[in-house]
């Protein structure tokens, strides 16, 4: 539904009310582990029932979008309608005719979309639907925040002061993705993928670094040090949530065909959440046996990711999705795949 010129924008809001859950949920723990008796967990626990009843009555009131209406009905006036209603303007004819089109494209396919999306022509498209959202997890960026209490105390900071500095880093990728909502649409992914794995990529071997040479894999640091490792933990939040956070989520959500999208976006959604099942039960693991090695682990998944994006992810702002096939076709290497015009 988000018009081309600002989709990127529109789309990053998603992962920025993520970040602001995110935070929220930090918030809690630190309050509820004040809690007296042994009730705190299990009142943080409880709370996220609130934003899952809101979640769930919102689920009411969320409109239909003009792609499905074309696709369940031939009522053409009402879709212009809804478009003139989304756009602001009465002048829609030219989107709503690619809209129709790439409808009309999709219906004289068989359905069946995961068979289409393993055809040739769209190899491009299922790399990335297994790639990007692969990749967004090898960040490491889960094992951080899912563990983050933990990391700080292992390094030295007392409990409470390990669930404020989780909040911290809450904050920071809070305001990183906002940043990141701002010139999305002006500079581009790609800028915003490559400036935030190098980010990602200095603070991951620094604070490696720090750790092998300062807590040489037992006991404690400095203060000074502490203090070293943890803004150098909020460079890199802040990095990952104006790069891969957001556009982990954007890209797949906008690169797909329309009768191969249903596929693509499942395909991309099963493998992110499978990566984050894995990062989630191993963490822990790799954390206590590679201790300082685990951000050189990911560090090298972010140098890698980066070189990808580098060499084979096209840019994608301010294409409209109907018309999307051509940066395929116009790119130095899936070119060989979808062939040229």
């Amino acid at each position: 539904m988000a018009p081309p010129k600002s989709r990127g924008a529109i789309c990053s809001g998603f992962e920025l009310c993520t970040g602001m859950g995110v935070m929220l949920a930090q918030v809690t723990n630190y309050a509820t582990n004040k809690i007296k008796g042994g009730w705190g967990w299990r009142i943080s626990l409880a709370m996220a029932a609130l934003p899952a009843s809101i979640l769930t009555i919102g689920a009411i009131f969320i409109p239909e979008t003009p792609n499905s209406l074309i696709q369940r009905n031939s009522d053409h006036l009402k879709v212009k309608m809804m478009l003139q209603r989304i756009r602001g303007t009465d002048d829609v004819q030219a989107e709503l005719d690619d809209l129709i089109k790439a409808s009309e494209v999709s219906k004289t396919i068989t359905h069946n979309p995961f068979g289409k999306i393993m055809q040739k022509k769209y190899r491009p498209q299922l790399v990335m639907a297994i790639v990007l959202p692969f990749f967004q997890q090898m960040t490491g960026i889960n094992a951080i925040i899912f563990y983050a209490p933990v990391l700080f105390r292992a390094i030295g900071l007392g409990e409470s002061a390990s669930l404020m500095s989780a909040i911290a880093t809450g904050i920071v990728g809070s305001v990183a993705n906002f940043i990141s909502m701002l010139i999305v649409d002006k500079h581009g992914r790609r800028v915003l993928l490559l400036t935030g794995g190098i980010q990602m990529l200095i603070s991951h071997v620094v604070v490696g670094g720090i750790l092998a040479a300062e807590l040489k894999d037992h006991g404690g640091m400095s203060k000074g040090y502490c203090i070293v490792v943890l803004v150098l933990i909020c460079v890199y939040v802040a990095g990952y949530w104006w790069s891969w956070g957001p556009l982990g989520w954007l890209i797949p959500s906008e690169i797909f065909a329309l009768e191969i999208r249903s596929a693509g976006q499942s395909i991309s959604v099963a493998v992110r959440f499978l990566l984050i099942f894995a990062v989630a039960q191993t963490s822990l693991s790799m954390l206590c046996h590679f201790k300082s090695g685990i951000f050189f682990f990911f560090g090298g998944w972010v140098a890698v990711m980066s070189g990808f994006v580098y060499l084979f992810l096209p840019e994608t702002k301010g294409i409209p999705m109907e018309q999307m096939e051509k940066v395929w076709r116009e790119h130095w290497f899936w070119k060989r795949f979808t062939g040229e015009e």
